[in-house]
């Protein structure tokens, strides 16, 4: 069962075992970096909700996986690109786990090659409607859900080349540029009951396919962000109380300004 947790600040006891009790709901959870955080999180006694789209076996095994180990999971599937969907996925996941959630992790994200002059419109609406227009609906939903007097977090996972620009996926770097907005705005409409941070990441797991993977050389710490600082910086966004409308690059290096 949640924490009913207040607006007061938690004392240091309080604070200790931050997630235990609380109910996360990640989107595209069932495989890489998403999975991971939800193994994280469950370690940690947070109840999980792995949405899926098509990753139905997997979101399945992911469950069975954090069940084993002592934890609790549910698995909710969505196509977020369906509006309805994204809108009503909250509460959907809150009554199937028969519990309010706590936080939110936008993690599910489309990526596609697509220069300004070859982008149409329907690869454009594609890229904003699961990038950037899902998390708003989520976003919304999470806070219709959440009790009145409960705190709660919403983290969006970012791309780290979103304000440095991308002309080979400019529809999807765009509605990253659109995502980095929405978390500074969501987390000045949301305050003070809901936290909203933004993890903005480099080539942690990157993807196979169409991926142009920058040399380790050419980093400036010469080094790729590994996944356990991903973890880290979560639970420290998660954690923190006083902590909102921030984003965390982790790049390397590669994209400051």
């Amino acid at each position: 069962m949640a924490i009913d947790r207040f607006e007061e600040p938690l004392s240091e006891s309080e604070d200790a075992g931050y997630l235990a009790g609380r109910t996360v709901l990640i989107t595209g959870a069932a495989k890489r970096i998403g999975r991971e955080l939800a193994l994280a999180l469950a370690a940690e006694d947070a109840h999980m909700v792995v949405h899926f789209y098509q990753s139905r076996d997997e979101a399945r095994q992911l469950v069975r996986e954090i069940e084993a180990g002592g934890g609790t999971a549910d698995s909710v599937a969505a196509d977020l690109a369906d509006p309805e969907m994204a809108a009503t996925l909250a509460a959907k996941a809150a009554a199937l786990c028969g519990n309010p959630l706590d936080i939110l992790i936008n993690n599910a994200s489309a990526f596609a090659r697509h220069d300004a002059a070859s982008t149409t419109a329907a690869q454009w609406d594609e890229m904003q409607a699961i990038n950037l227009r899902a998390p708003f609906l989520l976003a919304q939903g999470f806070a219709a859900q959440l009790p009145g007097k409960w705190s709660g977090d919403i983290l969006n996972l970012n791309d780290a080349r979103a304000l440095h620009g991308d002309p080979e996926h400019f529809a999807y770097t765009i509605s990253k540029v659109g995502l980095h907005g929405l978390t500074q705005n969501l987390a000045v409409a949301l305050a003070p009951r809901i936290k909203v941070n933004e993890l903005s990441l480099g080539a942690v797991m990157a993807p196979k396919g169409d991926y142009r993977k920058t040399p380790k050389s050419e980093l400036p710490l010469g080094r790729f962000p590994r996944l356990e600082e991903v973890i880290s910086s979560m639970m420290f966004l998660l954690g923190t109380p006083g902590v909102t409308g921030q984003t965390i690059s982790l790049d390397g290096g590669q994209f400051q300004s």
